[in-house]
């Protein structure tokens, strides 16, 4: 039996709109990351920490936001888009981390997980139908993309593309 396909679309969009659009994915995909926002002061020490730390500071929602990030199974596929609308892969490769780098704070990409992303964007009619859906629909969270008709295509794109 074949182990589940995890699939998540990451946008990598800050939720402070000073922040310019595009911003954290052009660091992510520099540096081989893959993030989301939520700065915390001070830097949290841990996940737990930072959990708290979300919570006091911003409530609730954020804590869960970072702890459903920390917790996406490394091996997972990360699908998302530059700011010219240009569609990326990746693969979780490590462990949350928090970034202390101003640079990361400047784009409010502080939560953070090592990620293999392919060199090139994906074109688009290699990218799934339900992906296209998923980053269709607009908004700035972190989310798993849960149709089924996502996992078996998205590994093919990562076969196909990185034995290129």
């Amino acid at each position: 039996m074949r182990e589940e396909t995890f699939v998540y679309r990451a946008p990598m969009r800050s939720r402070d709109d000073a922040v310019p659009r595009g911003a954290g994915t052009e660091r992510a995909l520099a540096l081989g990351v893959c993030g989301i926002g939520g700065r915390l002061h001070p830097a949290p020490d841990s996940l737990q920490d930072a959990l708290t730390l979300a919570d006091a500071q911003s409530g609730i929602r954020l804590a869960w936001r970072i702890e459903r990030f920390a917790k996406a199974p490394i091996g997972s596929f990360v699908w998302t888009r530059d700011v010219d609308e240009l569609t990326y892969l990746g693969r979780l490769v490590g462990p949350w981390a928090y970034d202390t780098d101003d640079a990361a704070d400047a784009v409010d990409l502080v939560h953070v997980r090592a990620c293999d992303w392919l060199a090139e964007p994906i074109a688009d009619e290699m990218v799934p139908p339900d992906v296209q859906a998923a980053f269709g629909r607009g908004g700035r969270n972190w989310q798993r993309i849960r149709a089924t008709s996502v996992g078996a295509p998205t590994r093919a794109v990562w076969d196909a593309v990185a034995d290129e």
